[in-house]
């Protein structure tokens, strides 16, 4: 190595240290770039693309919480002609009111009314239980029967009476009460004008009876001085005024 000239020694030696740019011509390099952005590009796309079965990731449905159960609201039952349902009492709960045994009244209604009647008997007024608790087969014979006996329509019949099964005298709480000096007003308006009449209106409500069909009431029914109901425990009390809430016929 002594022997070559210095000028031609560095000419022969090679550099260690070349860069890219200058082992391969300046257009070989950009189309190598082109290529690897090729490349890249379709790697990435091939990463993104979807498999043939896209995974489900599922969401839990979200916990409902129970809500207390409402009160359920009754359905109203519609009444008949203007008179609304009522059950027949059973015979069990019975107790007679007139000397022969014949005409009944629930226990608690039938004491109540014995107490009435003995004090009105003291202010000189007589009390006659004309009629009281009527089976279903009686109030059908009432209504039915006696319409035909009177060529009366349906409606004009309910006016006076009721149809079988909506009847208050079905109750057992519900009495017809007539004046016993002047039977002649029985079962008709002109019973108002009775001294009984006027001695109900004063003390039937201390008793826990209550007039049941006055002038106009809503039922539509004909008044009725002559019929009343006992109202004097809860299930008495429940019995007419639960009725009272059922839905009317148009």
């Amino acid at each position: 190595m002594d022997d070559i000239p210095e000028a031609l020694r560095d000419r022969a030696t090679p550099r260690q240290n070349v860069g890219l740019s200058e082992k391969l011509p300046l257009p070989l390099i950009g189309i190598g770039l082109v290529l690897l952005s090729i490349i890249g590009g379709f790697s990435a796309a091939n990463l993104m693309r979807p498999t043939s079965k896209p995974i489900v990731v599922s969401t839990p449905s979200p916990s409902t919480t129970p809500t207390p159960n409402a009160t359920p609201t009754p359905t109203p039952v519609e009444n008949v002609l203007g008179h609304l349902p009522y059950k027949e009492a059973p015979t069990s709960e019975l107790s007679p009111i007139s000397a022969d045994g014949r005409i009944l009244l629930r226990k608690a209604a039938a004491e109540k009314y014995r107490q009435m009647q003995a004090a009105a008997r003291r202010d000189g007024v007589s009390l006659m239980s004309l009629s009281g608790f009527r089976s279903l087969s009686e109030q059908e014979y009432l209504f039915f029967k006696v319409k035909e006996k009177r060529n009366q329509e349906a409606k004009k019949r309910a006016e006076v009476s009721a149809p079988p099964g909506y009847s208050e005298h079905h109750t057992g709480y519900a009495i017809d009460i007539g004046d016993g000096r002047t039977p002649a007003t029985n079962l008709s308006q002109s019973f108002e004008k009775t001294s009984a009449f006027r001695w109900l209106q004063n003390h039937a409500s201390k008793y826990s009876f209550e007039l049941s069909f006055p002038p106009n009431n809503p039922q539509g029914v004909s008044y009725e001085p002559w019929h009343w109901r006992f109202v004097g425990d809860t299930h008495s009390l429940e019995t007419f005024y639960k009725a009272q809430q059922l839905k009317k016929v148009k």
